[in-house]
């Protein structure tokens, strides 16, 4: 088969790599080729420095299809099927695809912005998930995924000395595949793109109550459609699901204001959650995510902004700040809150500095929340008595009694936060961060107990 891998086509300023792979569809049609298995939609680290938006690359394998295969999108030409199983192409059909799907990746690319490096990866068969799982967990080196593309065999295209394009447009052709989501897009016509987009947003919670498989369609608190973007790139609107079966129902119920041009199926590892792994304040890297479990180890500080910083200890002498941002809402609600001894596990990802950025947090347990209480009675007359000072004890009014600093006993303060699984609101979740099982219930529960797989061995 040929497995075809593309990336970094996009730009802040606009564009879109779904899109570009939409392109490479036709392409493959034009020349006799069937699209195998889904098209991919693959995110990988969110903490890289150097990533367009999503940071989210594009794989799909092509030959010639065999038996009956079911319709996954619809494209200017009519609809796309997939197939199962096929048989490869033929050498020179191969060839015909590199340069054809290269032609579309140029042709569709934010060619000559910042930022912007597209690559083009056909590979004969499916690079080691170790590449995927390297890839989606933190910043890696574009060295050794040459190297083992040429081992490989593969035709690899770019524009730029840089070649980071290469990486992602790689991993994805590895990603395996397990646990995915879906997510159906629709895309405007091109006279549309850059024009509002014209979405009800009182029939979105309508559409959410008939297919409740949907997630991360919009944001209560906020008032935010999840559903469309907000810049001026080709989709209409996506849909998200656990499972694939009625993506096409809900969006054909969910009154757009235009007509789509195309729309296409993806399966996709997002609200996955395999970007993190279960790590130790001592492992942690710059650009990379990780869970740590362990104790509050100071009082929260509120920040300019509304931001919260806390410190989490996991072993004697190894703590790292953990910042929970304003714009997530329920992190930093719940960051106040903590105490000193509390017991949490908490996931983020660390840019250049080792500062843990929240995505998540459980609390596991919380220690009692207690002041001091009220100075004490005299035990002779009864009445209050005063203090004399830090340390010093107290005195009564009345008959001069002096009573030590501990007679002075501590009360409950506010109760604590619930124990449970707190996620940013939905509006500022990752694309990659694991999805809550149901309303103020867990996350998927495989997402933490992986082993981790390391494309350097």
């Amino acid at each position: 088969m040929s497995f075809v891998g593309i990336d970094d086509t996009d730009s802040p300023r606009g564009g879109c790599t779904t899109f570009v792979l939409t392109e490479v569809l036709r392409a493959a049609r034009r020349l006799g080729l069937d699209l195998l298995g889904d098209p991919a939609l693959v995110r990988l680290d969110p903490n890289v420095p150097f990533r367009t938006r999503g940071n989210g690359a594009l794989a799909a394998r092509f030959g010639h299809g065999r038996g009956g295969g079911r319709v996954v999108g619809h494209l200017p030409e009519g609809a796309v099927r997939s197939f199962r199983r096929g048989r490869p192409p033929t050498a020179t059909e191969t060839l015909a695809l590199v340069e054809a799907a290269w032609t579309a990746v140029r042709r569709n690319s934010r060619r000559g912005e910042p930022g912007t490096d597209p690559a083009l990866v056909v590979v004969p068969r499916r690079p080691p998930a170790a590449l995927y799982w390297s890839a989606v967990q933190r910043r890696i080196a574009r060295a050794p995924v040459e190297r083992l593309l040429r081992s490989l065999g593969a035709e690899v295209r770019t524009e730029r000395s840089r070649r980071r394009g290469i990486v992602g447009a790689a991993a994805a052709v590895a990603w395996p595949g397990r646990h995915p989501t879906f997510e159906l897009l629709a895309y405007r016509s091109p006279p549309r793109w850059g024009r509002p987009r014209r979405i009800d947003p009182t029939a979105v919670p309508r559409l959410e109550r008939e297919y409740p498989e949907l997630f991360l369609c919009r944001d209560p608190a906020t008032r935010r459609l999840l559903l469309a973007p907000h810049t001026p790139c080709p989709i209409l609107f996506g849909l998200r699901a656990g499972r694939p079966e009625r993506l096409v129902a809900a969006a054909r119920r969910l009154p757009a204001g235009e007509p789509w041009e195309r729309w296409l199926l993806f399966r996709t590892n997002q609200g996955t959650g395999d970007h993190v792994v279960r790590a130790t304040v001592a492992a942690m890297r710059p650009f990379a995510a990780g869970a740590i479990g362990g104790t509050v180890d100071s009082v929260p500080e509120l920040l300019r902004g509304g931001h919260v910083r806390f410190w989490l200890r996991d072993r004697p002498g190894d703590r790292i700040a953990c910042l929970a941002f304003e714009p997530t809402k329920t992190l930093p609600r719940l960051a106040r809150l903590l105490w000193p001894g509390d017991r949490l596990l908490a996931w983020g990802g660390c840019g250049a500095d080792p500062v843990l950025r929240l995505e998540g947090i459980r609390l596991i347990r919380t220690v009692p929340r207690l002041r001091a209480g009220p100075n004490p009675r005299c035990p002779r007359c009864g009445r209050r008595t005063k203090s004399l000072g830090a340390g010093r004890g107290f005195r009564c009014p009345g008959d001069h009694l002096r009573l030590p600093p501990e007679s002075r006993g501590a009360v409950a303060s506010a109760p604590p936060p619930a124990p449970g699984w707190y996620h940013p609101t939905p509006s500022a979740r990752r694309h990659l961060a694991p999805r809550p099982a149901g309303p103020g219930g867990d996350p998927v529960r495989w997402w933490l107990r992986r082993p981790r797989t390391d494309l350097y061995g």
